[in-house]
Protein backbone atom coordinates (compact mmCIF):
# COMPACT_ATOMS: atom_id res chain seq x y z
CA UNK A 1 0.00 0.00 0.00
CA UNK A 2 1.42 3.64 -0.99
CA UNK A 3 1.89 6.08 1.76
CA UNK A 4 -0.36 8.97 1.42
CA UNK A 5 1.88 12.61 0.55
CA UNK A 6 1.54 15.89 1.84
CA UNK A 7 1.89 17.33 -1.49
CA UNK A 8 -1.05 17.52 -3.62
CA UNK A 9 -1.62 18.33 -7.24
CA UNK A 10 -1.27 22.25 -7.72
CA UNK A 11 0.63 22.99 -4.79
CA UNK A 12 3.93 25.06 -5.02
CA UNK A 13 7.02 23.29 -3.61
CA UNK A 14 10.71 24.19 -4.09
CA UNK A 15 13.11 21.20 -4.81
CA UNK A 16 15.78 20.79 -1.58
CA UNK A 17 17.79 18.16 -3.25
CA UNK A 18 18.96 17.17 -6.67
CA UNK A 19 20.18 19.05 -10.06
CA UNK A 20 17.08 21.20 -9.51
CA UNK A 21 17.53 22.28 -5.97
CA UNK A 22 16.46 26.06 -4.89
CA UNK A 23 14.15 26.13 -7.90
CA UNK A 24 10.11 26.44 -7.60
CA UNK A 25 7.23 25.31 -9.52
CA UNK A 26 3.87 24.03 -9.30
CA UNK A 27 2.63 20.86 -8.90
CA UNK A 28 1.57 18.91 -12.38
CA UNK A 29 0.45 15.50 -11.02
CA UNK A 30 1.80 13.01 -8.34
CA UNK A 31 2.37 9.59 -8.32
CA UNK A 32 1.47 8.04 -4.41
CA UNK A 33 2.49 4.86 -5.64
CA UNK A 34 5.86 5.65 -6.77
CA UNK A 35 6.31 8.65 -4.01
CA UNK A 36 6.97 10.75 -7.06
CA UNK A 37 6.05 14.03 -8.15
CA UNK A 38 6.05 16.24 -11.42
CA UNK A 39 6.81 19.72 -11.07
CA UNK A 40 6.16 22.21 -13.52
CA UNK A 41 9.29 23.55 -15.52
CA UNK A 42 11.43 21.46 -13.57
CA UNK A 43 13.77 17.94 -14.12
CA UNK A 44 13.52 18.51 -17.59
CA UNK A 45 14.22 15.20 -19.36
CA UNK A 46 14.75 14.58 -23.10
CA UNK A 47 13.17 11.77 -24.95
CA UNK A 48 12.67 10.26 -28.20
CA UNK A 49 9.32 9.83 -29.43
CA UNK A 50 7.68 8.03 -32.74
CA UNK A 51 5.12 10.06 -34.98
CA UNK A 52 1.51 9.21 -33.59
CA UNK A 53 -1.37 9.34 -35.91
CA UNK A 54 -4.70 9.29 -34.58
CA UNK A 55 -7.68 8.28 -36.76
CA UNK A 56 -10.05 9.68 -35.04
CA UNK A 57 -10.40 13.37 -36.63
CA UNK A 58 -11.23 15.47 -33.51
CA UNK A 59 -7.59 14.99 -32.06
CA UNK A 60 -4.41 16.34 -33.68
CA UNK A 61 -1.19 13.92 -34.36
CA UNK A 62 1.19 13.69 -32.32
CA UNK A 63 4.76 14.97 -33.38
CA UNK A 64 7.51 12.93 -33.68
CA UNK A 65 11.44 13.60 -32.35
CA UNK A 66 13.03 14.19 -29.21
CA UNK A 67 10.80 15.94 -27.01
CA UNK A 68 11.58 17.42 -23.73
CA UNK A 69 9.63 16.64 -20.37
CA UNK A 70 9.07 17.13 -16.70
CA UNK A 71 10.40 13.78 -15.55
CA UNK A 72 9.69 12.80 -11.84
CA UNK A 73 11.00 13.84 -8.68
CA UNK A 74 11.44 12.12 -5.43
CA UNK A 75 8.43 13.41 -2.77
CA UNK A 76 11.41 13.87 -0.05
CA UNK A 77 13.00 16.14 -2.22
CA UNK A 78 10.65 19.03 -2.65
CA UNK A 79 8.69 20.84 0.41
CA UNK A 80 5.77 23.32 0.28
CA UNK A 81 6.09 26.41 0.23
CA UNK A 82 4.29 28.26 2.62
CA UNK A 83 1.34 30.81 1.18
CA UNK A 84 2.15 33.43 3.69
CA UNK A 85 5.90 34.29 3.23
CA UNK A 86 6.89 32.11 0.26
CA UNK A 87 9.38 29.33 2.35
CA UNK A 88 9.72 25.82 3.26
CA UNK A 89 7.53 24.38 5.33
CA UNK A 90 6.95 20.98 6.57
CA UNK A 91 2.47 19.65 6.90
CA UNK A 92 0.70 19.43 9.25
CA UNK A 93 -2.89 17.92 9.37
CA UNK A 94 -5.74 18.88 11.59
CA UNK A 95 -9.05 18.06 12.79
CA UNK A 96 -11.22 21.09 11.87
CA UNK A 97 -13.95 22.70 13.51
CA UNK A 98 -16.69 20.57 11.48
CA UNK A 99 -15.09 17.74 11.60
CA UNK A 100 -12.82 17.61 8.14
CA UNK A 101 -9.19 17.29 7.77
CA UNK A 102 -7.08 20.50 7.19
CA UNK A 103 -3.21 21.03 5.74
CA UNK A 104 -1.27 23.82 7.74
CA UNK A 105 1.73 24.98 7.49
CA UNK A 106 4.07 24.18 10.37
CA UNK A 107 5.80 27.31 10.02
CA UNK A 108 3.70 29.45 10.41
CA UNK A 109 0.39 27.20 11.45
CA UNK A 110 -1.85 28.44 9.28
CA UNK A 111 -4.20 26.36 6.91
CA UNK A 112 -2.90 25.39 3.43
CA UNK A 113 -6.19 25.80 0.67
CA UNK A 114 -6.42 23.30 -2.02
Amino acid sequence: MAKKLHIRKDDHVVVVGGKDRGKTGRVLRTEPGRQRVFVEGLNIVKRHQRPRSVKDTQKSAQAGGIIEKEGPIHVSNVMLLDPQDNKPTRVGVRVGGDGKRVRYSKRSGNPIEG
